[in-house]
């Protein structure tokens, strides 16, 4: 008899412990419904034209952060649905409500921190400096008085300014190449990723790619909340975190970019 009574002292003590894990998973769940803007659904903004990103192919969207998105859904235990929005309106449209994150190639900036909270970053974009393949220059300081092609109002525009180079702008990548090639300007910059996904379908011949990291720290590319959804953002960032730690985002990355861009 005292042996069958420790045994079921023992199987109350698991059938508590084990309802409570169940009511706090259940309790995360619901605070996480509460914010959503559909029970069930992860609601993404993103603009669907970016290649690798996110675009359409045979009108169907695909790309890496669509496949990141249904990847972090399906781990938070929802269904990802994709708004496609143009950038000029994406942003606003999360403070509006319109969807609960955006997933959009999103550089971590001091201005966006005021309004808005960021995921986990997953992508760690760095800076690169791109002239032809004879070219003396080695590094940013050396670009000082000469022409580079970037685009006006970006991130790599502000690198040519703060290194003195004169600003050749065009924002469209390929075009940007093509004028290396040719002789119109002495470089270009712009970001790593950038450079893996065009060469990984063109030819890069005539040019070289240069790692400029130790002048230009790397900028964190993450997912976008809103500061009301923090139980959004933190399922998403537990989701993120598993699938970072068991490859599947690494994968994402080698197959849209053919590179790890992640570290």
């Amino acid at each position: 008899m005292k042996i069958w009574k420790k045994v079921l002292v023992t199987l109350a003590a698991v059938t508590v412990g084990t309802t409570a894990g169940i009511s706090s998973i259940h309790a995360a769940s619901s605070q996480v419904n509460s914010e959503l803007k559909q029970k069930g659904e992860l609601t993404i903004g993103l603009e669907g034209t970016y290649s690798p990103y996110s675009y359409r192919k045979n009108n169907k969207l695909t790309g890496f952060e669509v496949d990141l998105g249904k990847a972090v859904a399906k781990e938070m235990g929802l269904k990802a649905k994709f708004v496609p929005s143009k950038w000029d309106s994406l942003v606003a449209g999360l403070g509006s409500g319109k969807y609960d994150v955006v997933i959009n190639n999103i550089t971590q900036t001091p201005e966006r921190a005021k309004k808005y909270n960021f995921s986990t970053p997953y992508i760690k974009s760095r800076y690169v400096l791109i002239v032809p393949k004879d070219s003396k220059i080695k590094n940013l300081k050396q670009i000082s008085g000469k022409k580079i092609v970037a685009g006006t109002g970006t991130n790599n525009a502000d690198v040519v300014k703060k290194y003195h180079g004169t600003l050749v702008p065009n924002g469209e990548f390929s075009n940007s190449l093509a004028m290396v090639k040719q002789g119109r300007a002495e470089g270009t910059v712009n970001s790593r990723e950038a450079w893996y996904a065009y060469s990984k379908k063109n030819s890069t011949k005539g040019l070289k790619m240069i790692d400029v990291s130790s002048e230009v720290k790397p900028t964190k590319i993450s997912a976008l909340f809103n500061k009301k959804d923090s139980a959004i953002q933190s399922s998403y960032n537990d989701a993120l975190k598993k699938l970072q730690k068991d490859g599947t985002v690494k994968k994402l990355s080698q197959k849209y970019f053919g590179e790890d861009v992640t570290e």
